[in-house]
């Protein structure tokens, strides 16, 4: 028996429990930001996002943080005069800093994490109502084989068909 194709799998779970992953993720930078995550909030905040039902005070200060991040991440990129959608494209070869193959791996990470801040950020963005990020989520959506783009593609069903 075949393992389960990945994007089956993302296109068929249940959205609310997408979003909590992609919530938990983030509760380490979340709480860099002054904002306190538990897993009670995460459920509540998810079942109001799919639900369609107005946010709380508590969405409001998690958009705020979350902002931030994808910021930062994007000044990242913007180190190596890349935009997250340049940086997807762009192999490790092309990216400079580095010589030994310690600095590749450091500066592999940080793209890599710069990139899954961005891509995840932007969703949890706009499944909470910040319509700034529409655009890249649908950029995401349109990448083939790519595993944010189906969660992309879902919260903007999501966010246009309420």
């Amino acid at each position: 028996m075949l393992p389960p194709d990945p994007m089956t799998t993302y296109q068929n779970a249940p959205l609310d429990e997408l979003l909590a992953i992609l919530l938990r993720q983030f509760r380490r930078p979340l709480a860099g930001k002054g904002v306190e995550l538990s897993d009670a909030n995460v459920e509540i905040l998810v079942e109001r996002i799919v639900t369609r039902k107005a946010l709380r005070e508590k969405a409001t200060a998690v958009r705020l943080a979350l902002s931030e991040l994808v910021a930062e991440s994007e000044a990242v990129l913007a180190g190596w005069n890349l935009t997250f959608e340049q940086s997807l494209d762009t192999e490790m070869t092309d990216i400079p800093g580095w010589e030994s193959t310690a600095e590749f791996l450091e500066v592999a990470s940080e793209k890599a994490n710069a990139e899954l801040r961005i891509s995840t950020g932007s969703i949890l963005l706009v499944a909470l109502g910040d319509k700034n990020y529409t655009a890249r989520l649908r950029f995401l959506a349109g990448r083939e084989g790519d595993l944010d783009g189906v969660i992309a593609a879902r919260v903007l069903d999501l966010v246009e068909n309420a």
